[in-house]
């Protein structure tokens, strides 16, 4: 059984990192907002996990401005494409090979 968890990555253990990352997988980038929105999570808590996976450098960030009000926006990098796919691999092989 250990090899079949070898390959899942800790990093997306959250159901918040694991929302993070799918929707940037199918969106060019995605704001903070629409984030919180898709995810129904508090500010705080969205922050700490994008804060995490901007650290493993999985998404990067570019803030700017819309009129006056900030707007963050969010965007997967190749290294977080990568481990995310990877990831989702080992998950679906462990679903198949689970009796």
């Amino acid at each position: 059984m250990s090899n079949l968890i070898e390959n899942l990555n800790k990093t997306f253990d959250s159901r918040v990192r694991l929302g993070i990352m799918s929707a940037l997988m199918v969106n060019e980038e995605v704001n903070f907002n629409t984030l919180k929105e898709l995810i129904n999570v508090t500010d705080g808590n969205l922050a700490s996990h994008l804060k995490a996976l901007e650290e493993m450098q999985y998404l990067k960030v570019k803030k700017g401005f819309i009129g006056r009000k900030t707007n963050t926006n969010y965007t997967i990098t190749k290294a977080g494409e990568k481990a995310f796919k990877i990831h989702i691999s080992a998950l679906e092989k462990m679903i198949k090979n689970i009796h």
